[in-house]
């Protein structure tokens, strides 16, 4: 079985159209959508009405609760962009979406992490920074879940994968649409892809144990950033064309 998990797409459609386009000459058997899908700056109404006729798997991000659950004042500027876009059939299908996806059997797909959508699963923010997450870390944010086979996450940008003790592989694909941001939770970081390419990865379990193959596609990202900027989000417009914060 071949899997293309696809994550972090955060409204761009240019990026998103470009990895889907890919994704039709790599041979797959099922796509998953990992989370966090409109809130960005660039297109989330129209990400969602790309995205809703494919009915992909696909489960929640945080920024689909956030946009469905928080009130006005407490939105980010790409939470809020998304609000404001979206129709009530747009906001039915986010609600729809289940935290935690069983895609085949031993096979399981999430946001951060199977219990909780803002987990970092493969890396640990310290007051220093960020850096890769230990064997013993991601093990115990995975709980009952770290003997599953294949487990697939989004939500910190950075393709990264994990073989743990159990023989689990742990899988995330990068981001579709952003490739930098920063955050102040816990502490102050960066995520960095370091380039502008959209992101997604493949797993393949051919050869009886699961693999997983990154892939980094070219897209125009100066459109991207030019709808960012007139969406007034000159931050998303850099990260788009940078790949840096």
């Amino acid at each position: 079985m071949r899997i293309a998990a696809i994550a972090d797409i955060h409204g761009n459609l240019p990026a998103l159209d470009a990895v889907l386009a890919d994704i039709e000459s790599a041979g797959v058997d099922l796509v998953v959508n990992l989370g966090d899908i409109v809130s960005g700056g660039v297109q989330p109404r129209e990400t969602a009405d790309r995205l809703i006729p494919l009915a992909l798997p696909t489960v929640r991000g945080n920024h689909e609760r956030q946009v469905l659950t928080l009130p006005v004042d407490r939105l980010g500027a790409s939470d809020r962009l998304a609000r404001e876009s979206l129709s009530a059939r747009h906001r039915t299908w986010l609600a729809s979406l289940p935290l935690t996806s069983e895609l085949a059997p031993g096979v399981v797909a999430f946001h951060g992490s199977p219990t909780n959508d803002t987990v970092y699963l493969l890396e640990t923010v310290e007051p220093s920074g960020v850096r890769r997450a230990t064997t013993d870390e991601v093990v115990e944010r995975l709980g009952a879940y770290a003997a599953t086979p294949l487990l697939l996450c989004g939500h910190t940008h950075l393709q990264r994968s994990m073989r743990l003790p159990t023989g689990a592989l742990v899988g995330n694909p990068g981001s579709v649409g952003w490739p930098a941001y920063d955050d102040d939770r816990p502490y102050p970081h960066v995520m960095e892809a370091g380039t502008p390419h959209a992101r997604y990865a493949v797993a393949d379990d051919r050869d009886g144990t699961w693999q997983l193959s990154f892939r980094s596609v070219r897209y125009d990202w100066e459109h991207a950033a030019s709808i960012a900027e007139s969406n007034g989000r000159p931050d998303v417009a850099n990260a788009l064309l940078t790949g840096r914060v």
